[in-house]
């Protein structure tokens, strides 16, 4: 009786616990991104539409075209690359969402080396 009750209420609350993932409520908009590097918190904001996405970080734009995999990840290339590692395309997934932003990973298309962030979205 009490393994049953176990799993009974193991079935329960796993199958009740799923991860919110509304990607499509972020394909386009106006985000802000933050991180801390070496102690000094920085900001970026950018601009999503169905083609592009366009970023400014402490005064400077920069574009990328955006290619969607599926709904929830997608590749950005940047249009003006200024050295070889800005010619690699970034993948980004998106991993959980909320009602004003997301979860996601990213790395350079084809490293296995992965980071996460958090976007808000503005607009």
């Amino acid at each position: 009786m009490k393994k049953l009750l176990f799993i009974t209420a193991t079935v329960l609350l796993t199958s009740c616990y799923q991860q919110e993932r509304n990607c499509t409520d972020f394909k386009t908009g106006t985000f802000l991104f933050e991180q801390e590097i070496n102690g000094v918190k920085h900001s970026s904001t950018f601009v999503r539409t169905n083609q592009y996405e366009i970023e400014t970080y402490q005064g400077k734009k920069d574009t990328a075209t955006i290619r969607w995999i599926n709904d929830c990840e997608y590749i950005l290339q940047k249009m003006h690359p200024k050295n070889m590692a800005d010619k690699k395309a970034v993948q980004i997934k998106i991993l959980t969402t909320n009602d004003d932003g997301y979860t996601f990973e990213y790395n350079i298309v084809g490293d296995t080396n992965k980071q996460k962030g958090t976007i808000k979205k503005l607009e």
